[in-house]
């Protein structure tokens, strides 16, 4: 039990340091200021070039959803996912060692032996095709839809939709990455960052009030004309479309597409989401008090 003590010590110490740094030392190669740099240029880019011309700028529930950003990608880890993902990593090694394994065992090969530009495309696309399907997943299981709602409460389309999610998806994420990430070992730290950010900005521009589908490159990439039907509130199909997060190519490869017209004015949400909460903490809470 010390040992697990110590693990989650360690990490909120070290994540406290981490985040201090962050925020002390303004720097566009520091996560806390390169996230909101991207933010600020997407949205810009909606500024400039926006697809709903009627939307405001300050979109309804702009400011919840900035909230949701600093929340899941700062506070959250600080107040839980740090200690979180040390002790359940720990535990798994734990258990893995009780069996006569360890970690090193599901490795197949060492992706730092790969060209630097192999490695990362392998990398991004082990790690796409896992969060492809994991999307999949929360809109499957009515367990995990209950949470993944948050997201889908949006009702007018900007970037920072991206961020609005309850941090069980970050849980949810994570621990299935965790497992293909292993088969193919590690990066460097910096190497997941860039990989990262591509993503992220993806994401964001997917979200965004742009009316963008990228031309021949939309069968690769997801975006913004794509996307908004995934959060179309009819739909054909129950579990869902369009559940790419960076790459579309998942969707037409395993025929979850679904772009019938263009999708500008349609309506988002879900069924009865007139009877969702509005605020953060009511929708940090409804699947705990759906469940009772």
């Amino acid at each position: 039990m010390n040992d697990y003590l110590d693990a989650v010590k360690k990490a909120y110490s070290g994540y406290w340091r981490y985040l201090k740094h962050e925020i002390l030392n303004p720097d566009l190669e520091n996560y806390f200021y390169a996230l909101i740099a991207v933010s600020i240029l997407v949205w810009i880019l909606e500024i400039l070039f926006p697809w709903r011309k009627n939307q405001s700028i300050f979109r309804k529930d702009f400011w919840l959803d900035t909230f949701y950003m600093f929340f899941n990608f700062f506070i959250f880890n600080l107040i839980v996912f740090a200690a979180l993902s040390s002790s359940t990593v720990k535990l798994f090694n734990d258990f893995l060692s009780k069996i006569g394994l360890n970690i090193s065992n599901f490795q197949l090969f060492d992706i730092d032996t790969l060209p630097k530009w192999l490695g990362l495309l392998l990398f991004f696309l082990v790690s796409d095709f896992t969060q492809w399907n994991t999307h999949r997943l929360l809109h499957r299981f009515d367990f995990l839809w209950q949470f993944h709602k948050v997201h889908h409460s949006v009702k007018e389309m900007g970037f920072a939709a991206h961020l609005r999610f309850h941090w069980m998806e970050t849980v949810v994420y994570k621990t299935l990455l965790y497992i293909p990430l292993a088969i193919i070992g590690g990066l460097d730290a910096q190497d997941v960052i860039i990989v990262h950010f591509f993503a992220l900005t993806i994401g964001h521009l997917n979200h965004a009030n742009l009316g963008w589908d990228y031309g021949i490159l939309k069968y690769i990439f997801n975006n913004p004309k794509m996307h908004i039907w995934h959060h179309s509130k009819k739909l054909p199909v129950r579990y869902g479309v369009n559940f790419g997060l960076t790459l579309s190519i998942w969707d037409y490869l395993f025929k979850t597409n679904y772009i019938p017209k263009d999708g500008m004015n349609i309506e988002l949400g879900f069924d009865k989401d007139e009877n969702f909460p509005q605020d953060f903490i009511q929708q940090e809470i409804y699947p705990i008090k759906l469940k009772r």
